[in-house]
């Protein structure tokens, strides 16, 4: 699954740093935190490696 907006895909990005080690759970914020949560390494990695040239800073629901 692919970013809709650059900022998920920095939340995404943070998460994935929490589920390798890089940084800790409890400095994660907002989305990243269920993003943690409820996302596998490979579906998080999948979607912070998205390209964020064309993506939107942010998308409404």
């Amino acid at each position: 699954m692919k970013a809709k907006s650059k900022a998920q895909q920095k939340a995404a990005g943070a998460a994935l740093s929490a589920k390798r080690g890089e940084i800790k759970k409890s400095d994660l914020q907002g989305a990243s935190v269920e993003m943690y949560e409820t996302m596998t390494e490979e579906e998080l990695d999948d979607m912070a490696s998205t390209k964020r040239e064309d993506l939107p800073d942010k998308v409404e629901d």
